[in-house]
């Protein structure tokens, strides 16, 4: 089976499935979406996500998946990114939902309205970084006496985490106060297949 992808590639949303990808070594072919200029809003592209938005996996003719933590929990299945054990798997759940409510918003909003939008006036930024501060302080708390995320092993929570933290600085936020996450990024950059999410202007 081969995948087809259709995301942005300087999203970390999208980044997210690109990597689980390659690490799983799945063939997959990538669909380069203009989100910026309105392909998200196309009925061609709402007959693939209803909702507007990048990334979707296609999986057939007629399945396609939306939502990148759900399209990083059907790649994971079965492989040693999604734990067996029930209690660690409903961890990595954990750590995927905390991204998406209290990580995500606020970081990859941050981020979006800097280096998308160009908008370092924007009035929803504060509160953007004070959130994302919140979250990244709950995440060096974890990763104090923590290898990874779950189990003491590289798994989808790290993938989710990892997306966009690894990028905070195009956010205007400072990881320097913040060791064990950096530490974690390193961990995280040398995994085997590892690949770079390239740049906005890129």
């Amino acid at each position: 089976m081969t995948y087809h992808v259709h995301g942005v590639s300087a999203s970390g949303n999208c980044y997210k499935v690109r990597l689980a990808l390659e690490q799983l070594n799945l063939p997959y072919v990538w669909h380069e979406v203009d989100m910026m200029n309105g392909a998200t809003r196309t009925d061609a592209f709402k007959q693939l996500n209803p909702n507007g938005k990048v990334p979707v996996l296609v999986i057939d003719d007629k399945t396609t998946l939306a939502e990148s933590n759900a399209i990083l929990c059907y790649l994971a299945d079965g492989t040693p990114l999604l734990p067996n054990d029930r209690l660690e798997r409903a961890q990595v759940l954990q750590w995927m939902f905390f991204e998406q409510y209290s990580h995500e918003p606020n970081v990859a909003v941050a981020r979006f309205i800097l280096q998308f939008l160009k908008q370092p006036d924007d009035p929803r930024l504060p509160d953007r970084l004070a959130g994302s501060y919140r979250a990244l302080d709950v995440m060096e708390q974890h990763l104090a006496t923590r290898t990874f995320f779950v189990g003491e092993r590289y798994t989808a929570a790290d993938i989710a985490l990892y997306a966009y933290t690894h990028v905070a600085d195009e956010a205007n936020l400072d990881l320097s106060r913040y060791p064990a996450i950096r530490a974690w990024l390193e961990r995280v950059r040398v995994q085997p297949r590892h690949i770079e999410m390239p740049g906005v202007d890129q």
